[in-house]
């Protein structure tokens, strides 16, 4: 969650200016008003804050206006409308600054599973195209080939369900992480309705079509991830961000 901090000394005439462009600010974003306040001279207050004019408004402790802490111990000016001076940041700069931090937060979040989900789909593909049963005969092919190869042969058909749940659960788990950190819900959905494609078309009925477009639905769902996460990331606003 992002933290909104006011600072400010106790008999500075702008203070109240400040707290209204935080409301206006909130508003624009769509968010709930809700910053602590700090008194410079308070024994409560964190030493950071004393090295801060008054009003100054951090969030998630970055100075709306970009300036440095110092050993200021003055009122500050910030831009006003029309090249004017004021005594406080209006709501455009702090906007400004609580949708920078939402962005952030979000690309983090998406960037940790970046790709994740289309290269974890790549095993679940795999899987679903090895043969359900290994026929008797094939054997002898089957152990020569991996002899080619320095591997020898095992029979991976009791396996092959249990591989299979294991690597769609990994991918739908991926894409159900940047569903809720994008708020995009349809590539998780296709996702789910690709991969009961491809349990029942293989392990229950042995239809190879819904097999073939099982897998089709959930390379088309990675891809669509993707993009949605990227778009995301792009064009997020704070009242998208519920951390």
């Amino acid at each position: 969650m992002r933290t909104v901090e006011l600072i400010y000394d106790a008999d500075c005439p702008n203070v109240k200016d400040a707290r209204i462009q935080l409301l206006h600010a909130f508003a624009e974003v769509g968010l709930q008003p809700h910053w602590t306040e700090w008194d410079r001279n308070s024994a409560e207050s964190p030493a950071y804050a004393r090295g801060y004019g008054s009003p100054t408004i951090l969030v998630d402790g970055k100075d709306v206006a970009d300036a440095m802490p110092a050993a200021a111990n003055c009122c500050r000016i910030y831009d006003g409308p029309g090249g004017w001076a004021q005594g406080f940041p209006n709501a455009g700069t702090i906007r400004d600054a609580l949708i920078a931090v939402s962005q952030h937060a979000i690309g983090v979040r998406t960037g940790k599973v970046k790709n994740t989900g289309f290269w974890a789909a790549i095993p679940v593909i795999g899987v679903a195209l090895l043969p359900k049963v290994v026929c008797p005969l094939c054997w002898p092919a089957y152990t020569a080939l991996l002899g080619v190869l320095g591997l020898e042969f095992v029979d991976y058909t009791p396996y092959l369900l249990p591989l299979t749940l294991l690597f769609l659960v990994i991918v739908l788990s991926v894409m159900g992480f940047r569903a809720r950190a994008s708020n995009q819900s349809g590539p998780i959905i296709l996702g789910v309705l690709a991969s009961i494609g491809i349990i029942v078309g293989k392990f229950v009925y042995g239809f190879s079509p819904a097999i073939y477009g099982g897998i089709t639905l959930l390379l088309i769902a990675c891809v669509w991830d993707l993009w949605k996460g990227r778009t995301a990331q792009q064009s997020a606003c704070p009242s998208c961000d519920n951390t």
